[in-house]
């Protein structure tokens, strides 16, 4: 015998409830709980809550997978010629510790500002790098502390001696 796929049936006690009753009876009943029929109005079998239509509605959102996200980031900055660090926090760092070494200084140049953000920035992005090749040199994928102190430790270029 051959195998039948059975169809999902569709309860209708709602529609044969409305059909039996007459006239007010009928409107008082659809009218919801809060009717004097005493009789509860059920609503429809799909949009109870563990029925596959209110399982449809409610569609987990796409995940990626662990890493691809954080891929397409990274090419999407090395891509990107704009300085990441945000500039009033940087000027106010700046300006910190200038007048924490020299309190006569107050007054800085725009462009030197920049210059001085893409400088840093430059030697974080390689400072990274290098830790990152430590971190993967001992077969770990987790940047640890040891690997930034054995990446300034060996220097490279642009570290000042």
């Amino acid at each position: 015998m051959a195998r039948v796929k059975h169809r999902a049936t569709r309860s209708r006690g709602s529609i044969r409830k409305s059909v039996r009753l007459s006239g007010a009876e009928a409107t008082s009943a659809s009218a919801g709980p809060s009717s004097d029929s005493g009789g509860q109005a059920r609503g429809n079998a799909a949009d109870a809550p563990g029925s596959s239509a209110a399982r449809q509605r409610q569609r987990k959102p796409y995940r990626h997978r662990p890493g691809t996200v954080a891929l397409r980031e990274i090419r999407q900055f090395q891509k990107s010629y704009k300085l990441l660090i945000p500039a009033a926090p940087f000027i106010r760092t700046v300006r910190e510790i200038s007048t924490f070494f020299a309190p006569g200084v107050t007054r800085w140049a725009a462009e030197a500002l920049v210059a001085l953000q893409e400088a840093a920035e430059d030697y974080l992005v390689h400072l990274f790098e290098d830790a990152m090749l430590c971190a993967i040199h001992a077969r770990r994928v987790t940047l640890m502390q040891k690997d930034w102190a054995l990446a300034r430790r060996l220097g490279g270029k642009g570290r000042p001696r």
